[in-house]
């Protein structure tokens, strides 16, 4: 079993529980998954580019990603309804637990000039995401092979009900929130 999952079942569980005055321990908000998404917007005019950002998600998750589809044409960005544009990667379990704890403890601080994630990035309904400017945060992927720097989205979809609960989950599973001086 992965390290922050324990880390949730032995301590979180109890200490959000006693914060948050829940009865039953199936009221305490999880993550329930996390879904990683890579647009790529060049992929219209350079077919490769959408392999070579497969490739790197894949060796970032564990996992192979699906590619995304355009819903709409759109004259101005040249793409055509059914056009591939990007890929994603859903993770669950001990998969993503293991991308969890590596984000948080190898990946961020990788980040120049990193002074914590945003605390204002909740949707409102418990889910958090991040954005990462870049893939070379990530120690799987390796300088010298990446030809175009890329970005991708993260988003954390909790059980929580409110912002409040899930930042609180994740500070306690290890999301370096920035600290706002007053």
């Amino acid at each position: 079993m992965n390290r922050l999952n324990e880390k949730y079942k032995d301590t979180i569980v109890k200490d959000l529980m006693k914060e948050f005055n829940y009865t039953s321990v199936m009221q305490v908000p999880k993550v329930d998954k996390i879904v990683i998404n890579m647009g790529v917007g060049d992929a219209i005019t350079n077919p490769k580019a959408l392999e070579e950002a497969v490739e790197e998600l894949t060796a970032i998750t564990g996992q192979k990603p699906v590619i995304t589809k355009a819903k709409k044409s759109i004259a101005n960005f040249k793409i055509r309804e059914n056009m591939n544009i990007g890929c994603k990667v859903t993770l669950r379990g001990e998969r993503m637990y293991d991308f969890m704890d590596k984000l948080f403890n190898v990946s961020l601080p990788r980040v120049r000039d990193f002074r914590g994630v945003s605390s204002t990035a909740f949707d409102g309904r418990g889910n958090y995401t991040l954005g990462v400017k870049e893939q070379l945060i990530f120690p799987e992927v390796s300088y010298d092979k990446v030809a175009i720097v890329r970005g991708m989205d993260i988003v954390f979809v909790t059980t929580a009900n409110t912002n409040d609960e899930a930042k609180a989950l994740l500070q306690a599973l290890g999301m370096p929130f920035e600290r706002l001086e007053g």
